[in-house]
């Protein structure tokens, strides 16, 4: 679908709160991430009990800064470094798993219109976001092709739904992907959540990422401005496509965080808790020869998923400064780079979880410590897309050379 946008004054800013100037921009983020993975860490257990939208956590990630971590800094933003951003994602994903899930996916939203977007739309909803403090969330799911874009004789309107919206509940903005009837690619659409028409359900009933309101949005004849059609200035251009590389690295952020923080519980609890085997010979369950050995492999693990996320992070930073200069082979090797490392966060982290329990023992079961969300907040995250066809694509890397596809997904 071709629009002219012109990016007036967004007719919704008309009655939304004022710019936000008392909110500073964060000079320390990680450390302000570190402050908040100890106040979530005190909840994390028994909210992913109960489930449902973390509203006051979520109110402290406004209230921190770190909403404008990812917004340069011509624009009002922190200007921070997608290595920084990873960093602050893996902090809060040691605790918390959906509380990092959910702000994850404002960075990776708040950029849209910088990828699929005119100039005049980037620089709009960049430096609005910045002003007033904007929530963004994740509603693209690109396999879900029941959200219809069609124009009447007052504008453009949305119907129908999308599943698997991260974060959309709660959010102030969010962008989707829609069918306009007659055209095979999605138009990418972004829109307030307080829109009229647009209902985010309570129906995400997962076995982890309980917080994540990851549930369905139906869109009853909702009302699109022209200049919320997002209007690529290079479509198929490598830098246009990078968005997929960015989630991908994000998902491998989270998981090593997830398999640190379990490690860390498992280690914790072994240290204070766990008994020696009758039969072991020893007095302290520290010194058994079987438990330093499998904490000997499943450090091994996470620390070769580390270095290859860290690695990653530094060709991904290098690919995005590069901007519209990226060149198809540089983004072909950073989204090897990133397949690598976020196969090596899924084993690792997935051992991690599997055989922390063996680490601490039979009590360590007990609901009371909720260890189990490690396992069920990495399995849900880790089939986000399926591992075989991540390991597929780099198996085609190294036997044949040939890189990913440019997709939502490589």
């Amino acid at each position: 679908m071709t629009v002219t946008p012109s990016i007036p004054r967004s007719p919704d800013l008309k009655g939304q709160a004022a710019p936000c100037p008392e909110i500073s921009l964060p000079e320390n983020p990680v450390t302000i991430a570190r402050e908040l993975a100890a106040e979530f860490a005190a909840t994390a257990a028994e909210r992913d009990r109960q489930g449902g939208t973390p509203q006051a956590e979520r109110d402290r990630i406004r209230a921190s800064g770190l909403l404008r971590l990812a917004i340069p800094a011509e624009y009002g933003g922190a200007g921070a470094s997608w290595i920084t951003v990873a960093q602050v994602v893996r902090e809060i994903a040691k605790v918390d798993a959906s509380l990092a899930h959910v702000f994850s996916y404002h960075p990776l939203g708040v950029i849209i219109p910088q990828l699929y977007g005119s100039e005049a739309q980037e620089r709009y909803y960049y430096s609005e976001t910045a002003r007033h403090n904007w929530f963004w969330c994740n509603a693209l799911n690109p396999l879900d092709r029941r959200l219809v874009l069609t124009r009447d004789d007052s504008g453009y309107r949305l119907n129908g739904t999308k599943s698997f919206c991260s974060g959309a509940k709660n959010s102030d903005y969010l962008p989707t992907t829609a069918v306009v009837p007659g055209e095979e690619a999605f138009t990418v659409v972004v829109i307030p959540t307080s829109r009229a028409g647009l209902t985010c359900h309570d129906d995400w009933d997962n076995i982890g990422q309980r917080q994540t309101d990851s549930g369905s949005v139906t869109f009853d004849s909702v009302t699109v401005y022209p200049e919320e059609i997002l209007t690529p200035r290079q479509p198929g251009h490598p830098f246009q496509t990078f968005r997929a590389c960015l989630a991908q690295f994000n998902l491998a952020n989270i998981y090593v965080g997830i398999a640190q923080g379990a490690l860390a519980a498992a280690r914790d609890y072994a240290q204070t808790q766990t008994r020696p085997w009758p039969t072991s010979g020893i007095e302290a369950a520290t010194e058994d020869p079987y438990r330093l050995h499998r904490f000997g492999e499943l450090w091994v693990g996470l620390s070769g998923a580390e270095a290859l996320v860290d690695r990653a992070a530094d060709q991904m930073q290098t690919a995005w400064d590069r901007g519209w200069d990226l060149t198809e082979q540089q983004r072909g090797e950073c989204a090897v780079a990133i397949a690598t490392a976020k196969i090596a966060a899924t084993q690792a982290g997935l051992a991690i979880t599997n055989q922390m329990f063996d680490l601490m023992g039979a009590r360590a079961t007990s609901r009371q410590h909720g260890f189990d969300r490690y396992w069920r907040n990495l399995r849900t995250f880790t089939l986000h897309d399926p591992v075989d066809y991540k390991l597929r694509e780099v198996g085609n890397w190294a036997l044949n050379q040939q890189y990913p596809t440019p997709g939502f997904y490589a």
